[in-house]
């Protein structure tokens, strides 16, 4: 009995998002999103600032070229 209650109390914690809380998460900060057109094509350019768990700061840039037909 006490083992069937422990199992659905873990496995019902799982569910929720326990471990979300424990382990903690990233959090965006900032994002920016720039378009230009050009003669060439279309460039995207996005810039997203996010903070860790532990408290340290990351930064990530892609940018995408689309060719004009």
């Amino acid at each position: 009995m006490v083992r069937k209650l422990a199992t659905t109390l873990f496995m019902s914690a799982a569910l929720i998002g326990l471990p979300a809380f424990t382990g903690g998460c990233d959090r965006e900060v900032a994002h920016e999103k720039t378009v230009t057109d050009g003669p060439s094509g279309t460039k995207v350019k996005e810039e997203t600032v996010t903070k860790k768990a532990d408290g340290t700061t990351e930064t990530k840039t892609e940018t995408k070229k689309v060719p004009n037909p």
